[in-house]
């Protein structure tokens, strides 16, 4: 048995250390260490109530719009606000442009450059790879950064600034749009479109969408050559990687739902298994383990009462991130955990065949792309520019409240008590605390921590490619693991 500290990632928001055990050219335990400790649940303790948007989206650079509509929604539940219609679709707008901007970031920036590393230097395929994906110079980059900028132009005209906007309050958005603006937003939407369609996809996003069965993505595939588009590059690398059978985790999925309109979701709440499929999400379930973090030792608490208390030097600690748990099991969250829940017939079938590996969380986020752009597009024809936007919040009191939405990587949940106007208690639990959690008081590995079992290492390899793409699978966002 040997052991490899793997760290710092490039490419990855923030820091993160993992330590591998491994013997016969296989890991066979890993440790995933959130090295940053943030403390904004401690920030946050005693300022008036609506600080609280101001304070945070400066939890992450990346996904402030997920931290800033998760923390409206739990302030709208505990003041007892209804945001408007047109309040509820700028959000969705909003979160959705943020979301989309960093799935397609994550594939091309992040997850694809791995192709190009040296090691794949003997692969027939490395030089068109190469030249196309490898970091900075690659020349995906020179076409994605542009359409990508001209994509978030949404996130100007709605939310006025990114990152850190404030126009999403309780009530809705403070940013109304105008009636000649909808085709603005309208004109940037299908531009983005036009982008996926031509070098993403290389076909109709619809027609992408619509594919059922693995059968059926095969032969979409065949169509044309690997180099074509990119989605059809990634199945070929996928294939000839076997990427299908790296990465499986418990194959427990969650998803919290997303994108409320009227008191319905456009993504639905739930939790997916194999054996039973879809059943109901129970929030009330979840609780914080910190058995091994750097926090005071307590029992498992549900985040309405939950407390985090750093705690430098304890016995069997090797991470500052909790380990959130689901009636006491280890949940997987993201791109695919959403599309299972809501019962996408593809990539079911591909999980029943293979379980959750690198291969489906990848196809998982570069199909929800051809799923929700269509979907902004109906959002924005619905704007009412002659209603309301935005439902004013009462003087905070007392109350306790719950934001639980979808961010990019995952599920994201804030927490909040207010006593006399001021938040007493606020609980954060973001998706890569799912995802990325140490071990619990039963020893049970985190999502990653059981994904990383396995894993193959080459002889000498100090930085194992196999690990890398298994991490980047799950797109960690570190500075958004610890609070």
């Amino acid at each position: 048995m040997s052991r490899i500290i793997v760290g710092p990632f490039n490419r990855v928001e923030g820091d993160l250390d993992i330590t591998l055990d491994t013997a016969d050219g296989r890991v066979q335990a890993a440790r995933v260490n959130s090295t940053l400790y943030r403390g904004f649940e401690q920030i946050l303790l005693g300022r008036p109530a609506l600080d609280a948007l101001v304070y945070t989206p400066r939890i992450c650079g990346i996904c402030s719009v997920a931290q800033s509509v998760a923390c409206a929604q739990a302030l709208a539940d505990a003041l007892g606000v209804t945001a408007t219609r047109n309040g509820e679709l700028c959000r969705n707008l909003t979160l959705a442009n943020e979301s989309l901007s960093d799935l397609l970031t994550h594939f091309y920036l992040f997850f694809m450059p791995d192709f190009a590393r040296a090691v794949y230097a003997d692969q027939s395929w490395y030089e068109t790879v190469a030249q196309r994906f490898q970091a900075i110079r690659g020349d995906a980059t020179r076409q994605v950064l542009p359409a990508r900028a001209e994509f978030l132009h949404l996130m100007g005209l709605l939310a006025g600034k990114w990152p850190h906007t404030l126009s999403i309050q309780p009530g809705g958005s403070t940013r109304p749009v105008q009636r000649q603006e909808r085709l603005r937003l309208l004109a940037i939407i299908s531009g983005f479109r036009r982008f996926l369609e031509r070098t993403l996809f290389g076909d109709d996003l619809e027609r992408v969408a619509a594919l059922r069965t693995p059968a059926e993505l095969d032969a979409w595939r065949d169509e044309k050559p690997w180099q074509h588009d990119d989605l059809r590059t990634f199945l070929h690398l996928s294939d000839t990687l076997a990427l299908a059978q790296l990465g499986r985790a418990s194959d427990r999925f969650m998803c919290v739902g997303n994108y409320r309109l009227e008191g319905s979701s456009a993504v639905p709440s739930g939790v997916w298994t194999p054996q039973r499929g879809r059943q109901p999400l129970d929030p009330l379930q979840i609780r914080e383990d910190v058995s091994h973090a750097w926090l005071r030792a307590q029992a498992p608490l549900h985040p309405a009462q939950g407390e985090t208390q750093p705690v430098a030097e304890k016995a069997d600690a090797y991470s500052w991130c909790k380990a959130p748990r689901l009636d006491g099991q280890v949940m997987e969250t993201g791109a695919l955990a959403r599309a299972l829940v809501a019962g996408d017939p593809l990539l079911t079938a591909l999980v029943l065949e293979q379980g959750g590996t690198v291969h489906t969380r990848m196809l998982a986020r570069v199909l929800e792309l051809a799923r929700m752009v269509p979907k902004l597009q109906q959002w924005v024809q619905q704007l009412a520019p002659d209603e309301p936007f935005c439902t004013p919040a009462p003087a905070p009191a007392d109350g306790e409240g719950v934001g639980l939405i979808e961010a990019a990587r995952g599920s994201l949940g804030h927490w909040v008590s207010l006593r006399n106007g001021r938040i007493s208690r606020y609980q954060i639990i973001a998706p890569t605390t799912w995802n990325f959690s140490p071990r619990d008081q039963r020893g049970q590995p985190g999502a990653l921590e059981q994904a990383l079992e396995g894993a193959p290492v080459r002889r000498g390899e100090q930085d194992p490619v196999a690990v890398q793409h298994i991490v980047r699978s799950f797109d960690p966002c570190m500075v958004c693991t610890v609070h």
